[in-house]
């Protein structure tokens, strides 16, 4: 009939490809339950066109969960602005640190999750949790990060109460770290942590579903060393820890 052999077993083989490829997927998301399109490409190093077309073809969809927006009540009573306006790029780890608080309910309890994260990397360099968002949360947090005898030139959060209260600013000056902080209502300026906060509710999942606070706390930590170390980040196409090592692997955190 002057047909290509090709013409006739092209769209059973695509078939066979895309099964196998949504079995992949599901496999990946067991794991990665959170995984887009892109970062499912990046993973499996397939077109993220591909992946695309195959997770809409099945309707293969990371599981999204929604959150209450929760913000800090400011205070413009200071002497410190926005450091980071000023500096063009921002090359190497521990230069600015950035940090910011967010609220999460456990059976009708709320609790509070301080991070702080290096702008390089992407990477949380600590975190602390506290059944109150005031200075000592902060004050914790900032000496669990320099712990590790790392310090930043710059230390940057929103306006917060708990980031402007004398103990917290006065520490930082005696370590000669410099303040910054967001403008008042613009908390785009502190985009890293507010990305990484989203990303965390959405990606962490219902927190009551666990028995026991104390195994929510070990659920908590066990997400920060898998978002630092196997989950790939979209600016990075990687995990922090990973960008880290390889860009400055006399400089990153052990």
């Amino acid at each position: 009939m002057g047909i290509n052999r090709k013409n006739i077993y092209r769209h059973y083989r695509q078939a066979a490809k895309d099964l196998s490829l949504k079995a992949q997927i599901e496999a990946l998301h067991q794991e990665h339950p959170a995984y887009g399109h892109r970062r499912v490409a990046w993973h499996l190093g397939i077109n993220h066109k591909r992946s695309q077309r195959v997770m809409a073809l099945y309707q293969l969809r990371p599981p999204r969960r929604s959150s209450r927006h929760y913000s800090t009540r400011s205070t413009t009573r200071h002497p410190y602005s926005n450091l980071l306006k000023n500096l063009d790029t921002i090359k190497q780890p521990h230069e600015v640190w950035c940090s910011d608080l967010s609220r999460f309910v456990y059976r009708g309890s709320i609790w509070y999750l301080a991070s702080i994260e290096d702008i390089a990397t992407r990477q949380i360099i600590a975190h602390r949790i506290g059944k109150r968002h005031d200075s000592q949360l902060v004050l914790s947090t900032l000496q669990v990060a320099l712990a590790s005898e790392r310090k930043p030139s710059i230390f940057h959060s929103d306006q917060g109460n708990e980031f402007m209260a004398q103990r917290c600013t006065q520490y930082l000056e005696k370590q000669a770290i410099q303040v910054s902080v967001s403008d008042v209502a613009s908390p785009w300026q502190n985009g890293f942590q507010e990305s990484f906060f989203g990303r965390f509710k959405q990606e962490f999942g219902d927190f009551n579903r666990f028995d026991s606070v104390g195994e929510l706390f070990e659920a908590i930590h066990h997400h920060v060393h898998y978002y630092n170390h196997q989950r790939i980040h979209t600016a990075l196409k990687m995990p922090p820890t990973i960008f880290g090592e390889l860009n400055f692997p006399e400089l990153c955190l052990q």
